[in-house]
């Protein structure tokens, strides 16, 4: 039987992840960064090495005194996470370990969006890799949707990919799976995965911008993923960019679905009907309505970025999605337009490009099931 999620003190928690954040750290860097005393730190690692949560890996010298210092880091083969990407076709799944390292993925069509035929899939997809990974204890699922907390229970509030409204996925997963199941917005759980193992590790604010069949946000404001009241936080397709334009599909001119998502782009470079990988190839080879059409997607990523900026004040954005030749063909464009949008601001702005895989969506689906079991 897969052993349950063990309920930690605060202080091992905290020590948990600081570890899981800034990879192996000694006791004493611990010690420093959340202010505990020695007998504090003691009794919360004791607790964290009895769980097989962290291990000893060694001393070595750390900080100025120059003296040796036991090191620690999160285990591995111990505790491992079940992370779930949905799209209306697809099924990506993904097992990590407690560091959020990839162990297995898996990919396979979705049979039925009706919510309990999806959740019974998961169930599924988890009986067959927990055959590898017994030690799965949890799930995360990351989807297309508002996802907001009712009465303290993730619901799907709106999920029109999906066709959903007020579904309980989260509880259906645990009822089949036996585990602890979380549900997230997608571009909010690839938020939390960038903050904690990706570009954004250990800043305290960040904001992630993800381009391509369409537009999202998400934003880190001390600490904590931001999803607004509603679950709605980073809905940025709409935003205006551009005086005047294409008309985006609902009656607005110039706003950034009119520019920047891939089919938008296959349509403005007049090759409706040809890939978005072979609209790029176009625009690399010199195609002059394929070069235009990502111009002005550029143009339109470099308003949306100042506008995250305005908005947040992140230490950096975290750039991504399978869109991202955007700004490989049209760096200069990119960054012209947010230096303009910053205007009369000249602070420096870190953009962070992370490269793209699909499977990512599911690795944050796991991450989320980890920073939901350390915040709870």
């Amino acid at each position: 039987m897969t052993e349950a999620w063990p309920a930690l003190p605060e202080g091992s928690r905290l020590a948990l992840r600081e570890i899981l954040i800034h990879g192996t750290l000694s006791r004493a860097e611990i010690a420093r960064s959340l202010g505990l005393s020695r007998a504090s730190l003691t009794r919360a690692m004791r607790i964290l090495v009895a769980h097989r949560l962290v291990v000893e890996v060694g001393t070595g010298v750390r900080g100025a005194t120059g003296r040796p210092s036991e090191l620690l880091q999160s285990s591995s083969g111990q505790w491992e996470f079940l992370g779930v990407k949905l799209t209306r076709e697809r099924l990506y799944a993904a097992v990590t370990d407690l560091g959020g390292r990839v162990l297995a993925l898996h990919e396979e069509a979705v049979a039925s969006t009706v919510p309990e035929a999806l959740a019974d899939q998961i169930s599924a997809v988890h009986e067959r890799l927990r055959a590898a990974h017994p030690a799965i204890c949890a799930v995360g699922v990351s989807l297309p949707g508002d996802v907001l907390v009712r009465g303290g229970e993730a619901v799907v509030a709106s999920s029109p990919f999906l066709g959903w409204t007020d579904v309980p996925f989260a509880r259906m997963v645990r009822a089949r799976t036996g585990l602890a199941a979380f549900t997230a917005n997608d571009v909010h759980a690839l938020t939390v995965k960038e903050h904690w193992f990706g570009a954004g590790a250990g800043r305290g604010s960040m904001a992630l911008v993800t381009v391509g069949e369409g537009l999202g946000l998400g934003l880190i404001v001390n600490g904590q993923v931001s999803t607004g009241e509603h679950g709605r936080l980073g809905r940025i397709g709409h935003l205006p960019v551009l005086g005047g334009g294409p008309d985006c599909g609902i009656g607005h001119a110039g706003c950034a679905s009119s520019f920047l998502p891939s089919p938008v782009i296959v349509r403005n470079a007049g090759r409706e009907g040809s890939t978005y990988e072979q609209v790029v190839e176009l625009a690399r080879t010199g195609d002059e309505q394929a070069v235009a059409a990502f111009e002005d997607a550029g143009r339109a990523l470099g308003v949306v970025l100042a506008t995250a900026v305005h908005i947040a004040d992140p230490a950096a954005i975290v750039l991504t999605g399978d869109g991202l030749p955007v700004y490989d063909l049209a760096r200069s464009t990119v960054d012209e337009a947010l230096r303009a949008a910053l205007a009369p601001y000249r602070q420096p702005v870190t953009v962070e490009v992370q490269p793209f895989e699909f499977s990512e969506w599911a690795r944050a689906g796991a991450v989320v099931a980890i920073r939901q079991l350390l915040e709870t």
